[in-house]
């Protein structure tokens, strides 16, 4: 699969596009947003998954919806889909490297601590909630470019001159 150069900024846009038109809730902008701009509109169903994860986790104030979504779709780039294949083990690695900078990033990726003093559906909590989507999707978006070009690399390494 070929990825643009913008790749990056494409998908945090469309992410924070989705979220501030009230279109979907955070979890299910960033997966929107990579599988739009990834050119997978055939897999615009799986954005379904991601339904459950507003307000962190049915409005539990758990894991950040928005890096749930971004999480699903490092699952759809780089997961297993058969009983033990190793890939596995690459996938979480990329998973917890999303969390982690996005954690950096937030202070937290807990939702009920990232609004902490904020009302709920206010102008303020939606404008917070529109960055962390765009900075989710954009991290996502960074892991699976450079991801898919490492991967490209290796191929052309194997195939050889």
């Amino acid at each position: 699969m070929e990825i643009a150069e913008d790749f990056t900024e494409l998908v945090r846009k469309k992410a924070e596009k989705h979220y501030r038109q009230g279109r979907f809730f955070c979890g299910e902008s960033v997966l929107r947003g990579i599988v739009d701009v990834s050119g997978q509109k055939e897999r615009r169903a799986l954005v379904a998954l991601a339904s459950g994860f507003g307000t962190g986790m049915g409005e539990a104030g758990c894991a950040c919806g928005a890096v749930v979504g971004g999480i699903m779709a490092l699952g759809l780039f780089f997961g297993r889909t058969m009983p033990g294949d190793p890939k596995v083990n690459a996938c979480m690695a990329l998973a917890r490297e999303l969390h982690d900078q996005f954690r950096a990033k937030h202070r937290s990726v807990c939702c009920r601590v990232l609004n902490r003093g904020v009302v709920h559906d206010s102008p303020e909590q939606q404008e917070n909630c529109a960055q962390r989507t765009a900075d989710a999707a954009g991290i996502a978006a960074a892991i699976i470019a450079r991801e898919l070009k490492r991967q490209a690399r290796d191929a052309e390494k194997k195939a050889g001159p």
